[in-house]
């Protein structure tokens, strides 16, 4: 379990990191996420103890890591962005270095440098030069440098940046299957990754958490009205028309022209109101061929957006829990009632 209480990091009179709490549970996988610039590295290189909070503690597995730092860092095992390697040597070699480091006991380092090197698929390549690897096997060595000593808490920052989509899927996969036996904190820019690898999802930005929710809940807050993605083919240019002939309609955007002759178009209109029976009823009168018809889902990338891009105070009300919520509203009533009493 990782707890980050009350963190604040100063650079002079510049703040990074402003109050952040949060916490990832025994064998969770949480999402980080945030544009460039938002805090999310020096978060991490907090929580991994490779730079000191201004203010504020982070525990990790019971441990401070000011006051315990030792026992701390041995819970955590961290990837870090731009896979930092040493390329003159083997993935064995490399592997054997990062047990030497985690001081695991001699006799049973082979045993682990094995078990390790098996969990992260590089038994085939383990006698190769890292320099001679393709991005993704040396992604895999630089999580193997993660893994080695078994700790219960791994760091991810960007373990897919640069691979290819198999590539991808093969690291997503292990991810999964290594959040059997871990707590993991992930971080990626590719967010379909991490609606699909995290159960929970954390957003920053400019230093302050602004969501913390599940994927299919920050989906559902950008879900304000009802959108339809509409293929056509319209000879006649009679689509422009379409929102005298459904008064429904609120709007009406192109959104790409094919090179087969068709267009996509996205409609919205009001959430309490289904207008795909009007569409197909009137297109074919007026010589619209169909495609497609389908409705617009919310992503992640929707949500990410929407919260970034929030003014600051529907921010910090939107991260709040629901009885923070609650005890703002109860304070409201009070109010109120001593205005009305005076």
């Amino acid at each position: 379990m990782i707890e980050v209480k009350n963190i604040t990091k100063k650079y002079g009179s510049f703040q990074a990191v402003h109050d952040l709490n949060f916490t990832v549970n025994d064998g969770e996988i949480l999402g980080f996420l945030g544009p460039n610039g938002a805090g999310k590295s020096t978060t991490m290189n907090m929580i991994t103890g490779y730079i000191e909070p201004t203010e504020g503690n982070i525990i990790v597995e019971g441990f401070d890591i000011s006051k315990k730092p030792k026992q701390a860092k041995k819970q955590i095992g961290y990837m870090p962005e731009n896979v930092p390697l040493y390329q003159e040597l083997t993935v064995r070699e490399f592997v054997q270095y990062m047990a030497e480091l985690k001081r695991v006991k001699r006799k049973e380092k082979k045993a682990e440098v094995d078990r390790v090197i098996e969990k992260t698929g590089l038994k085939d390549v383990q006698k190769k030069l890292i320099r001679n690897l393709s991005r993704g096997y040396k992604q895999r060595v630089s999580m193997a440098g993660a893994l080695v000593g078994n700790p219960k808490v791994l760091i991810l920052d960007e373990p897919t940046v640069g691979l290819d989509p198999k590539q991808v899927a093969e690291i997503r996969n292990l991810i999964r299957e290594l959040g059997k036996t871990h707590t993991i904190l992930l971080s990626s820019h590719i967010l379909s990754e991490v609606s699909q690898v995290c159960k929970r999802v954390l957003i920053i930005n400019k230093g302050k958490i602004v969501a913390m929710d599940t994927p299919e809940n920050l989906e559902g807050k950008v879900k304000t009205d009802n959108i339809l993605v509409l293929t056509v083919e319209d000879k006649q240019d009679h689509m422009k028309d379409l929102k005298k002939e459904i008064p429904e309609i609120k709007e009406i955007e192109l959104k790409k022209e094919n090179t087969d002759g068709t267009k996509q178009y996205t409609i919205s209109s009001d959430e309490k109101v289904d207008i795909r029976k009007k569409l197909f009823e009137i297109l074919p009168k007026k010589e619209i061929t169909i495609f497609e018809l389908k409705k617009a889902e919310a992503t992640l990338e929707d949500a990410f957006i929407g919260l970034i891009d929030t003014p600051e105070e529907k921010q910090q009300e939107e991260s709040k829990t629901e009885p923070e919520k609650e005890n703002k509203k109860e304070k409201k009533k009070k109010d109120k009632k001593k205005k009305e009493e005076k």
